[in-house]
């Protein structure tokens, strides 16, 4: 399975970074959360999310300069806004707007 985004820039022993890019049109590659993450929106978007059978589930928008912390509780992950879907820990993600979606994600590792 693919990892989060599509490079991994930085990991150390408490955080993963990742950046995702998606062209328009383009369909992400189906990837599991594992770990709590905050993403930084750089370029917004309109993106559809697939589950993990390759189900449509919602169509997000995403604003330049947003951020939001998912929470992975079970199988779902869960948005600290109100108004974002629950969507299962496997998923993927097209970019179905006219702009490149960029956004860095930065994933918190479990820590005792």
């Amino acid at each position: 399975m693919a990892g989060v985004g599509t490079q991994k820039v930085f990991e150390n022993d408490r955080v993963v970074v990742w950046h995702l890019d998606l062209e328009p049109g383009e369909l992400g590659h189906r990837h599991t959360h594992k770990l709590d993450y905050v993403v930084r929106i750089l370029s917004g978007s309109t993106l559809e999310v697939f589950g993990p059978d390759g189900e449509l589930l919602d169509t997000v928008e995403l604003e330049s300069g947003g951020a939001v912390a998912f929470r992975v509780d079970g199988d779902q992950i869960l948005a600290d806004r109100p108004g974002y879907p629950a969507v299962p820990t496997t998923h993927s993600a097209r970019n179905v707007g006219t702009n490149t979606f960029r956004e860095v994600l930065i994933e918190f590792k479990k820590t005792t």
